[in-house]
C-alpha cells in the first residue's frame, strides 16, 4: 500500500474536537466528525450510540451534510470526547466513506503523527459499490 499524505486541515479537527468537548456528554455521544465541503463550508455530526449498533459520527455527519445541500466531502476528521483525540473510522465507515466520496482524504493518526491520507489507503483492494453497479441510461 503506498499511502498518499495530503495537507492536514487542522481547523477540522479542531472544529471536531469542539463538538466533542461540548457536545458529547454521556454514554450515547462520544465521537464528534467534521469534514470540509467543496465549496469550504465545515459540516459536522456525532456518533447515536445504541447498543443494536447505533451510528457513528461519519454517518451521521453524511446524513446531515445532505440536509444542507453537501454532496461533495473534501476531507473528514472523528475526533473522541475526554481529550482521546482523532479516532480513525471503523471499517462500515471507511466502506461508506468510500462508497459516497471516492476521493475524500480522511484525517488519522494521533498527536504529532497525525496525517491525511485518501479514503482509498485507508481500505485498499476494496470492492467500490458503483463499480458494481449497471449503467443508468
Amino acid at each position: 500500500m503506498t499511502t498518499q499524505l495530503q495537507p492536514v486541515d487542522h481547523e477540522l479537527i479542531e472544529a471536531a474536537a469542539h463538538l466533542a468537548r461540548t457536545r458529547c456528554r454521556g454514554d450515547n455521544h462520544t465521537i464528534a466528525s467534521a469534514a470540509r465541503a467543496r465549496d469550504g463550508r465545515i459540516v459536522t455530526g456525532v456518533n447515536a450510540y445504541h447498543f443494536t449498533g447505533g451510528p457513528c459520527a461519519e454517518l451521521v455527519l453524511i446524513g446531515a451534510a445532505a440536509t444542507q445541500g453537501v454532496y461533495e466531502l473534501d476531507t473528514i476528521v472523528a475526533v473522541g470526547d475526554r481529550e482521546r483525540g482523532v479516532v480513525p473510522p471503523c471499517g462500515r465507515c471507511r466502506q461508506v466513506l468510500l462508497d459516497y466520496f471516492p476521493s475524500v482524504k480522511v484525517i488519522v493518526g494521533e498527536g504529532e503523527g497525525v496525517r491525511s491520507v485518501l479514503i482509498t489507503d485507508l481500505l485498499p483492494a476494496s470492492y467500490v459499490w458503483a463499480d458494481h453497479q449497471p449503467d443508468a441510461e
